[in-house]
């Protein structure tokens, strides 16, 4: 059996006897007992003896040769030699009254001295106490490495968990968030919901009040389509009235004519030998039938079409009544003259009876008046609803000139400013209007429109408005009309500059007139200043043949008739005529043209109708020599086509009542060296005649302008 064995068993025997139970006090050498006490008592060993047997007598066997010890000596040098004890310096501190180990480590030099010179006494008592110091310093290293290990175990349990916590704090905080997350996406979901429902519902508001906008936008078309149809009927009805109210008075004054005529006849009262009185009664009964059909119109604001009727049956009946007074009269003129050719020749035959037989002509039988009626003398004075109108106009422009004449003729210098800004914002623009491009024409209407309308415009550089002189409005309308008509001419210092571009550039009226004719439609005073500007500049496009008075100048006439009269000096009359045939142009081109960027619900300021007018009125009238021709030939070719399409038939029936009626008039009063301008209308009458058409004008104003 081993010693190592033997040793162990001999300890775990030791351990269970009685000494080996009893309690071992490690400081026995502090209370100084006695050491031969000590060795007389039974030896007992430390707890910490195991670990000597178990780490000490190992090591000893080790160092000794099997052969050289035998087992009964190797325990027994093992406790007689001290060289088991450790030399290392922990081992040699342990046994120092310093160390650690001993309760009392922090006790004087002297202390320890002591100590030591007791443990000295007894090698065995020395070895065994070293071994169990030795195995408490062992216990206590392996004890402190155990709590070390465990404190860094718990360190890294504690770091583990720390991380673990930190780790589910950071999944608390992520979970927080994304529950934060979540919640504000469902927040916006809602909020972007509801967004959309109150879009949706907005949309179908919006819907709802452009369905409704369009119904009310329909239903105010609806109502201004009614009122203008309604408008445009009391119109029709006013001027059918007024018609039908110059017709009855046409009537009126035929039917007195008439009456006079009757009245007249009281001379052969004699010779007839029906009742005149009857005669006079009826006619006076047809007279006073008509003057109750006007009074009774006049009452009624017009006549209507039965009234009118009536008053034409009553002057037929009148026309007839004299007819047959008038064929009364002349058989008993036939009757008296027949009765006085036999009462001559009874005379006759008696004389020759008494002085016998003698030569003798008979008288020669009355010769008859030439066959056909004579056509009767044309209206030299225009008609005094024409002239009333054409004065109207002339008060208006006169009346516009003393509003603004505190402007005009003040001496502050800031209205004087203020006169020239508003003056060249007026003018400016239409001398730019030119047949260029329609987007540019565009620009200048709007620019026009916009200073009449009182907002801003700009002007060499400046903002003017007519809102800055309270007659400023008045002063930019009066000028404007002047410039449209003055556009066509310069003043009589540059003349030839205006012959040359009314003569070569007829086209350019154009233009001009569908500016003034858009103009005039939004602001209606600006057109009533042109056609004043006009008829001052050419009375023939009213037509109006000014009449020298009694006590007049001669340079004031010749102005009334539109000559230019400068220093005593009359233009010549080439220079009169194109100026003459520039506005009859600029007239003939306003009335059939319209701005293409307004209201084509809205109708014509001045249109067709006017032409209409002028062209019956003119023919009514006795021609000129030399401006009647000319005038006619200018506005047939500038408004022939319009008028054609729009009065068809009655209007052919006008051409051909010029040409067969009109122009011999103008032929007998047409000297030789001024027929040029008569050759040239009836070649372009002939020609339209013959082809059954009327070209459009030259320079007239297509789509396609628009578009450039």
């Amino acid at each position: 059996m081993p010693s190592e064995g033997r040793c162990w068993e001999t300890l775990k025997a030791l351990r269970s006897s009685d000494k080996g139970r009893l309690c071992y006090y490690r400081d026995w050498l502090l209370r100084r007992e006695d050491v031969l006490e000590e060795c007389m008592s039974l030896p007992k060993l430390s707890s910490y003896s195991g670990w000597v047997v178990e780490h000490v007598l190992p090591h000893m066997q080790e160092n000794q040769p099997l052969s050289e010890t035998s087992p009964s000596s190797t325990s027994a040098s093992a406790l007689d030699q001290p060289s088991f004890v450790p030399k290392s310096p922990d081992a040699s501190s342990a046994f120092s009254p310093a160390s650690p180990a001993t309760p009392n480590g922090t006790k004087g030099k002297d202390e320890s001295q002591h100590t030591e010179s007791m443990v000295l006494q007894s090698s065995r008592g020395i070895k065994v106490e070293g071994c169990v110091r030795m195995y408490e310093l062992v216990h206590r290293m392996k004890g402190t490495e155990g709590l070390r290990l465990w404190q860094e175990e718990q360190e890294r349990k504690v770091q583990a968990l720390s991380e673990m916590a930190s780790e589910q704090l950071k999944r608390f905080d992520e979970w927080k968030e994304l529950k934060q997350h979540k919640e504000f996406q469902d927040l916006r979901e809602v909020m972007e919901k509801s967004s959309r429902e109150a879009l949706g519902h907005q949309e179908k508001l919006k819907a709802e009040h452009r369905h409704r906008a369009k119904i009310l936008n329909l239903k105010l078309r609806e109502a201004e389509q009614q009122r203008v149809k309604q408008a445009e009927q009391e119109r029709l009805r006013k001027e059918e009235g007024q018609i039908r109210l110059r017709a009855l008075y046409a009537l009126q004054e035929e039917m007195l004519q008439l009456s006079q005529q009757l009245d007249a006849s009281e001379q052969h009262k004699a010779l007839l030998k029906v009742d005149l009185a009857a005669f006079q009664t009826r006619g006076n009964q047809l007279c006073s039938l008509i003057s109750g059909i006007i009074r009774a119109s006049s009452e009624s604001s017009y006549p209507t079409a039965e009234s009118q009727a009536e008053a034409e049956r009553a002057l037929r009946e009148m026309r007839d009544l004299l007819m047959n007074l008038g064929q009364e009269i002349t058989r008993a003129c036939e009757d008296k003259r027949r009765q006085d050719e036999e009462e001559a020749q009874v005379k006759l035959q008696e004389a020759q009876m008494q002085q016998g037989p003698e030569a003798h002509k008979e008288p020669p039988a009355p010769s008859q008046g030439p066959g056909g009626k004579q056509n009767e003398d044309l209206q030299v004075k225009v008609q005094d609803i024409t002239m009333q109108w054409y004065q109207q106009l002339q008060d208006a422009s006169m009346q516009c000139v003393l509003t603004f004449e505190g402007l005009t003729n003040s001496k502050d210098s800031q209205a004087k400013k203020i006169k020239m800004d508003l003056q060249k914002a007026a003018t400016i623009p239409v001398s730019q209007i030119s047949t260029i491009a329609g987007s540019k024409l565009k620009e200048i209407f709007d620019k026009i429109h916009s200073l009449l309308s009182g907002k801003p415009v700009q002007s060499g550089g400046r903002s003017v408005s007519v809102t800055l002189n309270p007659q400023g409005l008045d002063f930019v309308q009066y000028k404007l009309a002047e410039k449209f008509v003055l556009k066509l001419y310069p003043p009589l210092c540059s003349q030839k500059q205006g012959e040359e571009e009314v003569a070569s550039h007829h086209e350019a009226a154009f233009p001009i007139a569908v500016v003034a004719s858009g103009i005039w439609e939004l602001h209606p005073r600006v057109g009533d200043l042109i056609l004043a500007h006009l008829h001052k500049k050419c009375p023939y496009s009213v037509p109006f043949y000014p009449t020298f008075k009694e006590g007049m100048a001669l340079e004031d006439y010749q102005r009334m008739l539109g000559y230019q009269v400068k220093d005593s000096k009359v233009e010549q009359q080439d220079n009169f005529l194109k100026r003459m045939s520039g506005m009859i142009r600029l007239y003939a081109a306003i009335i059939q043209l319209r701005w293409p960027y307004g209201n084509r619900q809205e109708i014509h300021p001045h249109g067709l109708n006017h032409g209409w007018r002028w062209l019956a009125q003119i023919l009514n009238m006795e021609p000129l020599s030399d401006v009647t021709a000319t005038l006619l030939f200018d506005f047939l070719e500038v408004c022939g086509n319009a008028l054609m399409k729009q009065y068809q038939v009655q209007f052919w029936k006008m051409l051909i009542l010029i040409k067969e009626d009109y122009f011999p008039r103008i032929e007998a009063i047409t000297s030789s060296g001024q027929m040029g301008s008569f050759i040239r209308l009836k070649q372009f009458l002939e020609k339209c005649l013959q082809h059954k058409d009327i070209p459009v004008p030259k320079g007239f104003l297509t789509s396609s302008f628009w578009r450039s």
